[in-house]
């Protein structure tokens, strides 16, 4: 029996520290986006195809918000994201405080789950849900009205 092949998520959001600087927040997003892409691959749409034919990777086709919170609300993001059973990555701080990977595992180690603190996080599921959850928040860089 052939495995059942999972649904293409309908959205996608990463949410960053707002109190990062522009570099950082914009690592954060990017490593996250990385991960996104490894994990769902069928997120990424068709090649794209120039007036010669000439062919590019496809890209989202849904889109990526990148929004900000402050840090303090993003494990409880988190935790509401897991709640809701959508795909949450999470980027610990400890990945932005050292260049080696061994020592960002090892210090994500010292850490129970519940107690991370993030430079950001993605939520990867449903259209509504997702949206319900991150309504309030403003993209990076902006400010809420």
């Amino acid at each position: 029996m052939p495995e059942p092949v999972a649904p293409v998520p309908e959205r996608c959001v990463i949410v960053v520290d707002s109190a990062l600087p522009p570099g950082r927040a914009a690592n954060a997003a990017a490593v996250l986006a990385l991960t996104i892409g490894q994990r769902h691959p069928g997120l990424v749409g068709a090649p794209l195809v120039d007036v010669r034919g000439q062919t590019m990777p496809g890209l989202i086709p849904i889109g990526i918000s990148v929004l900000a919170a402050p840090q303090d609300e993003l494990g409880a993001l988190a935790s509401a994201g897991d709640a809701a059973g959508f795909d949450v990555l999470r980027f610990p701080v400890e990945g932005q405080q050292t260049k080696n990977y061994a020592e960002f595992l090892a210090a994500v180690a010292q850490v129970e789950r519940a107690a991370l603190r993030h430079v950001g996080i993605a939520l990867v599921g449903g259209k509504k849900p997702i949206s319900k959850l991150v309504a309030k928040l403003a993209l990076l860089g902006q400010e809420k009205a």
